[in-house]
C-alpha cells in the first residue's frame, strides 16, 4: 500500500503511544509531540501527582492521556506497565523507552549497586518493555519502538561509566531488536541526544568551564533543548519512517562531528 502524501505521513491519529520517563524533561516533550500528532499517550513516571498533572495537560491539548506510576529499575515492572496501558487503551502501537538515570562517581568510588541500578533503568527496562509490547505489535503487523540513547553510546566522559555502558548497550540492542522484530512489521530505532538542557544535566550547565565547552565546540553554539527532539520522535513513530529500522539518529548540534 503506498504511503499517504504530504503531512499526513506524520499523522498519528488512532495510534497509542507509551512513553516511559514521560512526566518531565525529554520524555514529556516526546509525549507532547506524539499527542500533537494525534496519538493517545500513556506516560510512565514515579510520582503520581506529576503524572496526574501531565494527563490533565494532555487532555487540555485534546489528546487522550493516561498516567502509569512505576519504578522501572525493577526488571519485573515493564510487563505490568504494558499490561496497564493495554487494559486502558486496548493496545500499544508506539513504545518510547525514555526512562533513564545517571550516577556520577569516579570508578574507585562507584558502588556495584549503583552500576546495576543505572543499567536496570536505562537498559534492562527497555528490553523488558520491548518484550512485552512485541507480541501485540506483531499480531497487528505494525509497531514502533523508539529508545532514547545518547552520544555517550559512542563517546565517553569520566565518572559516568554505568551510563556510558547502558547507552552503548541500548544502541546495540536497537539493532538486534530491529533484525528480530522486523518480520512482524515492527521498526526499532533510537535517538541519541547530545547535551540537552534538562534537570539531569543541571550540574553541567552550572559548571562555567563545561558550559563554555558546549558553546565553543558545538557548531550550533548552544545547548540542545528538549523540543529539538520532538520532530525526530514523531518521524520515527509515523508512516514516514516505515522503511527505517535499526538506526540511531544523533541530535547533538554537530558536537560529535566537530574536531
Amino acid at each position: 500500500m503506498p504511503l499517504p502524501s504530504g503531512l499526513s505521513m506524520f499523522d498519528l491519529t488512532g495510534r497509542v503511544a507509551l512513553v516511559t520517563g514521560g512526566s518531565r524533561g525529554i520524555g514529556w516533550e516526546m509525549a507532547r509531540a506524539l499527542a500533537t500528532a494525534g496519538a493517545s499517550v500513556a506516560v510512565v513516571g514515579r510520582d503520581r501527582a506529576t503524572l496526574d498533572a501531565r494527563v490533565a495537560d494532555l487532555e487540555g491539548m485534546g489528546s487522550a492521556g493516561f498516567g502509569i506510576a512505576a519504578d522501572l529499575s525493577d526488571p519485573k515492572a515493564g510487563a505490568g506497565v504494558v499490561a496497564e496501558c493495554e487494559a486502558h487503551f486496548g493496545r500499544v502501537d508506539i513504545l518510547v523507552n525514555n526512562a533513564g538515570v545517571n550516577h556520577r562517581r569516579p570508578l574507585a568510588e562507584f558502588d556495584l549497586a549503583d552500576f546495576e541500578r543505572v543499567l536496570a533503568t536505562n537498559l534492562t527496562s527497555c528490553f523488558a518493555l520491548a518484550k512485552a509490547v512485541a507480541p501485540g505489535m506483531a499480531a497487528r503487523g505494525h509497531g514502533r519502538i523508539i529508545s532514547t540513547s545518547s552520544i555517550m553510546a559512542s563517546t565517553a566522559r569520566p565518572t559516568i561509566v554505568a551510563y556510558v555502558a547502558a547507552k552503548g548497550g541500548l544502541s546495540s540492542m536497537t539493532r538486534g531488536l530491529a533484525v528480530e522484530l522486523g518480520p512482524g512489521g515492527i521498526t526499532v530505532n533510537a535517538i541519541a541526544p547530545g547535551f540537552i538542557a534538562t534537570d539531569m544535566t543541571t550540574p553541567l550547565q552550572q559548571n562555567p568551564e563545561f558550559d563554555a565547552m558546549i558553546h565553543g565546540r558545538t557548531p550550533l553554539r548552544r545547548w540542545g533543548r528538549v523540543d529539538d527532539l520532538a520532530g525526530a520522535t514523531v518521524f520515527l513513530a509515523s508512516d514516514a519512517a516505515s522503511y527505517l529500522t535499526g538506526q540511531t539518529i544523533i541530535i547533538d548540534g554537530g558536537l560529535t562531528i566537530a574536531y
